[in-house]
């Protein structure tokens, strides 16, 4: 399969559906990282969500898990969910039926390939929605998980600008973007600075971090 372009310097994404509609009212918030896994941030990424006793979501481009089949291991026994993300972040609302199929199905071959349990999500890159790819996940009954905070990580901006973009749109049953691969000119340290502090701001607003299959437990 021709590989896309890796997804630094993507054009700015938007919000795809959530997995349910229906309100959560406990407050619960879940944080996703997109584009991985990487050998540089993502191990970092998990360091910290360890150290906090926290659990994400990671949604994984397959030949980023075909490099870092270690990594994705890891993010599955520390506890975390995966989800698909295509095989090389293609627009899929661009794509054919068939191509869809494709880059969805060889991620979810290799998903289960390496850590032996499969995929049941999937997010659109850039949160590029189209009927064709709402039928056929409907059709299998997977979730197409979107986001509700976009704190634009990818773009480079500063991690003081992250945590005041999630704190002033937090509510319960918020989504979070962010990164685990790629960024601007490949750097994420702004995530990577903001992640500790966002996390000790959301335990004191209250907030529990659980995964999206949790968050939607709730709906």
């Amino acid at each position: 399969m021709q590989q896309k372009p890796q997804p630094d310097n993507k054009p700015e994404p938007a919000a795809a559906a959530a997995p349910k509609t229906d309100p959560v009212t406990s407050k619960r918030i879940a944080l996703t990282f997109d584009d991985g896994p990487d050998e540089l941030y993502t191990p970092r990424i998990l360091d910290i969500l360890k150290e906090n006793q926290v659990k994400a979501t990671f949604f994984v481009v397959g030949i980023q898990t075909a490099k870092y089949p270690q990594i994705l291991k890891r993010i599955h026994e520390e506890g975390h969910a995966i989800g698909n993300h295509s095989w090389d972040h293609a627009d899929l609302s661009k794509l054919s039926l068939e191509r869809i199929q494709q880059e969805i199905k060889d991620t979810d071959v290799l998903i289960e390939k390496t850590i032996g349990v499969q995929s049941t999500m999937v997010r659109a890159p850039y949160g590029a929605v189209s009927d064709k790819l709402k039928k056929l996940l409907a059709q299998s009954n997977r979730p197409l998980v979107g986001w509700s905070i976009d704190p634009k990580d990818w773009a480079g901006t500063s991690a003081a600008h992250i945590l005041q973009n999630v704190k002033s749109h937090t509510k319960p049953g918020a989504i979070v973007l962010m990164h685990s691969f790629g960024g601007k000119n490949g750097n994420l340290d702004n995530t990577v600075e903001a992640l500790p502090e966002m996390i000790a701001q959301l335990k004191l607003d209250g907030y529990q971090m659980v995964t999206v299959p949790q968050l939607n437990e709730a709906r």
